[in-house]
């Protein structure tokens, strides 16, 4: 039997359980379901997170429409105390790090997370506030996780065979492991860069181009997040201004996108840079136990069955409407689910910008739809982007609804009891969207633009609907259009015609979606391939 390599899994977030505030959307989500399936399948893999003093930011709706920010303390009663605590030094001082280990009773087997919330620390906590201060404190919390990792691995002797960074927030484990191979082993530079890119693996979550961080190199190296690398070393790994991504690329021996079409589009975005990794694409799944109602499984080959338990989650669902919002939605009108952040990519908009039919079958109860998501705390243009989907809930009180305060409780609730999933990215910016898969499993068709893993799974009319086809034109002004006119007509001479008209068609979409999806889509699967193709 083939003895599997011992991984290292670094990542900034992770989505484990609602009350644990340490995720904020996809990449945390994720990262989650990674860590319950590595325990599920009991892979010798172990994750490095942070411990985030008050999480994830609370998002709020006052009477005008306008998203209130809050950032309460988070509860971390899960955490157990491993004992370990050493020092990372930043700006020359040194910053006391003590590590917790996620109880097992989470679902997960070696996940720890970092803490500088100390007495030994004096002043501002760096490990506060997810995605949370400026470009210095962002630095800051990424030498707490990439060189604090290290550390911590260091510490308790844990043999790694493979670092994976999970998003370029982890980019300066590989600096740490540079300087190991230079300062202990006595290795040249590009000796140890290629020792480091040996056992060093990326994913790269983020094909747009703004998300993808970058730091001027003088308050990198203020910062001591060189690690007494030269300038002129640092900007060899990560170019001048140093772009995580592209060091992380440069420092792998082979990195990943999350789904196939972003597999092409990383390629695409990364053509240029010089001494970078081969991409491959590894799609992303989901963790059954944590997402998939198993009575909808169960029930999925009996198509009366599968029905009454999707019309007992709806009125879940439906429950939870009424008491977060006051609003009793008809449990027999069409409801659409859309659960998002608030990006402008994302299009959450798209829906009541696609012309005056859509507009008049809303107005006539033709169909219901539910809004959730949150906008980065600093992101105003996300925050308008919910001020509008509130405005548009006050204009149809009785046919739109904005979920406040998104979190992994209302995801659960909306991918299982919707009755189906829209999603509308401007094509090809989506990585990958798992929350269509989770709606998927559970038996909510995809009404969707071919874009992350949907090109992958859709069958048009049988296990969902695309929202168009591949062809993206060249200015934004005539996608948005044109795809507006799509999702117009998808829903408008297919979609709610099927609900209404024929329930035993709608039945075996629901059916066949859960089929096509289930194993192929699953953690399970991600995480085999995971460790055929990249590890």
């Amino acid at each position: 039997m083939t003895t599997l390599p011992k991984v290292a899994y670094f990542c900034m977030e992770y989505a484990l359980e609602t009350s644990i505030k340490t995720y904020s959307g996809g990449l945390g989500v994720l990262a989650g379901d990674y860590m319950k399936g590595v325990k599920d399948n009991d892979y010798p893999l172990i994750g490095i997170g942070l411990k985030w003093k008050e999480g994830y930011v609370k998002q709020t709706i006052d009477s005008k429409g306008n998203v209130i920010d809050a950032f309460p303390e988070a509860d971390y009663s899960v955490l157990e105390d491993t004992g370990i605590t050493f020092t990372v030094k930043i700006s020359n001082k040194d910053i006391a790090v003590k590590a917790w280990k996620v109880a097992e009773s989470v679902g997960v087997k070696s996940l720890y997370l970092l803490d500088t919330d100390l007495p030994e620390n004096t002043g501002e906590v760096i490990t506060d506030r997810l995605y949370g201060g400026n470009h210095i404190k962002r630095v800051e919390q990424e030498i707490i996780l990439g060189v604090g990792g290290i550390k911590f691995l260091r510490a308790v002797r844990y043999p790694i065979d493979v670092y994976h960074f999970n998003e370029g927030h982890a980019l300066l484990a590989g600096i740490e492991l540079l300087r190991e191979f230079m300062e202990d082993k006595k290795l040249t530079f590009d000796n140890a860069l290629q020792a480091v890119k040996a056992q060093t693996v990326f994913t790269t979550h983020t094909p747009v181009l703004a998300g993808n961080e970058q730091h001027d190199i003088n308050y990198l190296m203020d910062l001591g997040a060189n690690l007494h690398l030269t300038k002129t070393q640092m900007e060899l790994i990560g170019g001048k201004p140093f772009n995580m991504t592209i060091a992380a690329l440069r420092m792998s021996r082979l990195a990943n996108g999350v789904a196939q079409l972003h597999g092409e589009t990383a390629n695409q975005m990364w053509k240029d840079v010089k001494g970078k990794s081969d991409i491959i694409a590894i799609t992303n799944g989901i963790h059954h136990g944590t997402w998939v109602d198993e009575t909808v499984y169960e029930s999925r080959s009996n198509g009366e069955a599968l029905w009454n338990r999707h019309m007992e989650l709806k009125r879940e669902l439906l429950s939870l409407i009424k008491e977060r919002n006051g609003v009793t939605l008809d449990e027999n009108t069409l409801l659409i689910g859309f659960a998002r952040r608030a990006a402008p990519y994302k299009r959450s908009n798209l829906v009541y910008n696609s012309g005056k039919l859509l507009r008049q079958l809303l107005a006539d109860g033709q169909y219901n739809i539910v809004f959730s998501g949150k906008a980065h705390p600093a992101d105003k243009n996300g925050k308008e982007i919910i001020k509008d989907l509130v405005a548009l809930s006050k204009e149809y009180p009785k046919q739109v609804v904005f979920l406040e305060n998104y979190d992994m409780a209302i995801g659960a609730a909306l991918t299982r009891g919707s009755d189906i999933w829209l999603n509308n990215p401007r094509r090809p910016l989506e990585a990958c969207g798992t929350s269509g898969m989770k709606a998927a499993m559970n038996g909510v068709p995809n009404v969707s633009i071919l874009d992350g893993w949907w090109p992958e799974a859709c069958k048009h009319g049988e296990n969902g609907w695309a929202i168009g086809d591949d062809k993206v034109p060249s200015k934004i002004k005539e996608q948005d259009k044109r795809d507006a006119e799509f999702l117009s007509s998808v829903l408008s001479e297919e979609v709610i015609p099927t609900y209404y008209d024929n329930r035993k068609k709608w039945i075996k979409i629901m059916q066949a979606s859960i089929s096509d999806t289930y194993t192929e889509f699953s953690v399970d699967t991600m995480l085999a391939n995971y460790y055929k193709r990249l590890y």
